[in-house]
């Protein structure tokens, strides 16, 4: 596993983009050793790290996919623009790197962090269902 294509070009974006390993664990809200064993090709990242991943980066899900180490330094890998799932990536790393919300959120899971996120982005009547849904779901794994 130690020549693993995806680590390398992970490796090779980051360094690109001028981010160290500390920055880009910070960003997928994973400790560093956990994003250098991606790299390392000792781990593999899920779907939805790899979703951040591509939002950090600044390449597509398909750029990031194909599993080639020849990464252009001289080209902007999202040069169509941001698509609207890199957009909410970058939100959401923001919000949650905002120093006000890493210590209201320090004791959340990524999945409850990503729930409150999207809660407070829609409407009261929303909420509610939302809350009512998650009822029913509870009462019904009971």
């Amino acid at each position: 596993m130690k020549n693993d294509l995806l680590g390398q070009k992970l490796k090779e974006l980051r360094k690109a983009k001028g981010y160290t390993q500390d920055y880009v664990a910070s960003a997928l809200g994973v400790v560093r050793q956990t994003y250098a064993n991606y790299e390392a090709g000792i781990r593999k990242p899920g779907y939805d790290t790899l979703f951040k991943l591509s939002g950090i980066l600044g390449i597509s899900m398909d750029d990031l996919s194909q599993l080639t180490v020849e990464v252009d330094r001289d080209v902007y890998y999202d040069a169509p623009g941001p698509s609207q799932s890199t957009e909410d990536v970058r939100e959401f790393l923001e919000y949650f790197n905002n120093p006000a919300n890493m210590k209201r959120f320090r004791n959340f899971s990524n999945l409850e962090r990503e729930l409150f996120y999207y809660f407070e982005k829609i409407s009261e009547e929303d909420r509610k269902e939302v809350v009512a849904i998650t009822k029913m779901k509870a009462h019904k794994n009971r």
